[in-house]
Formats: structure tokens, sequence, C-alpha cells
């Protein structure tokens, strides 16, 4: 199935947790993880906009990052959190002590190749294995953390305009269609209130003849998914 086609697959609190705790803070390999999965997701980045970034990007004092090269070239100045700059300074500070200089706020550790850039490949098929020694059974990727940073926003009352500046989409209606897709609050919210006394008589399955009410055609089978 092409990238393109597969659902937004936001991540539960739970499986955040997991996936930082699978990044072990006794190795430096673990430390830049940890530091990049909080990034992408307090930050709502994408990867090649988190790979893009420098230390200089990032104002600890302020509570902010400054994203140089977004999407289509365009420049902003996102937010994000206390708890995951601290994330992000213990990573800094751990390369420092290894004798690492980079140029770029995330790279490579490994001897042979400490400091140099790290390709949005590298990062994918890290996060995965990241996932599965988080024990998460479904498809875990960065822009999976941007999808968990849009739902949590919108969970936690964002306005749809704060939103979209955060995620540097080029228009709100882009935005809420995106958020919409990814929680539909209001649908989901509207057809779990349905009762079904509203369609009068029992509102009990208690005797309810189910291989009568399921008798259908091929053909009707068929057209049913084709809607």
């Amino acid at each position: 199935m092409p990238l393109g086609d597969r659902p937004p697959e936001p991540l539960s609190p739970a499986e955040v947790r997991a996936l930082l705790a699978a990044c072990s803070v006794e190795s430096l390999t673990g430390m830049r993880n940890r530091a990049l999965l909080v990034v992408l997701w307090r930050a709502g980045l994408r990867c090649a906009e988190v790979l893009a970034l420098r230390p200089c990007d990032v104002d600890f004092a302020a509570g902010t990052i400054r994203v140089r090269f977004g999407k289509g070239r365009k420049a902003r100045t996102v937010g994000i959190d206390d708890d995951a700059l601290t994330v992000v300074r213990a990573w800094l500070g751990a390369r420092d002590a290894a004798g690492i200089a980079s140029e770029f706020l995330f790279c490579d550790t490994k001897r042979a190749y400490a400091g140099r850039p790290m390709s949005p490949r590298y990062v994918r098929a890290e996060v995965a294995r990241i996932a599965r020694r988080a024990g998460i059974a479904h498809r875990v990727h960065p822009h999976g953390m941007r999808h968990t940073h849009a739902v949590e926003l919108r969970q936690e009352g964002w306005d749809i305009p704060l939103i979209s500046r955060q995620l540097g989409h080029s228009s709100i209606a882009t935005t809420a269609v995106y958020v919409d897709h990814l929680f539909p609050a209001e649908v989901v919210g509207r057809a779990r209130s349905r009762s079904w006394a509203a369609l009068g008589g029992k509102t009990s399955c208690r005797g309810y003849r189910w291989e009568t009410a399921c008798r259908v055609t091929p053909r009707a089978w068929a057209m049913s998914w084709s809607e």
C-alpha cells in the first residue's frame, strides 16, 4: 500500500510513553533518539524540518524553535514546552561530553560517522525499530508523531488557526480537514449518543433474528462496499 493511501496513525498517551521508555538514557544514541522523538511529538514538526534544525534554532529561554526550511521553503516559529526542552538540553550536553561537533541539532553518533547529518530514511527505520522494542503492534513513523501532536492540541482546546500556525499549514482550511480526519470528535460523539429508543418498541437485541436481518444477496453485499 502506498504511503499516501495509509490512514493517519496518531499514538495514544500510553504508546508515546512506551516509545520514549524504549530509548535508553544510558547510551548516546538512545538520548539522541529520545530527544528526536520528543521534538517530533511536542513541536509537531515534519521529519525533514527536524533534521534541518541547528542548535541555534532552539531558544531555550523563550521556549521556541525556529523552522528555517519548512514545506515550500517557508520559515516559521513554533512553541515547545519546557519538559521537552529539558530532554533536548540533555542530548546536547551528552553530545558535547562525547566530543561530537555538528552544525545540526540531530546527527549520527557512530564513531566513524559522528556529527554527520541524518537522513529521513534512517530516521524512519530507527523509529520503527524503537516501536518494535516498545511492543507497539501497529506501524509507527515520524509523521505519526506530528499526527499525535495535532490530535493532542485539538483535545486541549486549541483553535484551528493556532494549530495551523504551529503545524505550518498554508491555509486554515487544510488544518480543519487535517484535524477532523485525525480526530473526528463531533462525528464520534453524535454517533455514540444515538439511542435505539428512537426506533420505537424494544431497544434490546434479545430475541432479534440476526440471520434474517443479515440475509442479503451477493449483489447487494458487493454494492454496499462500493459506497
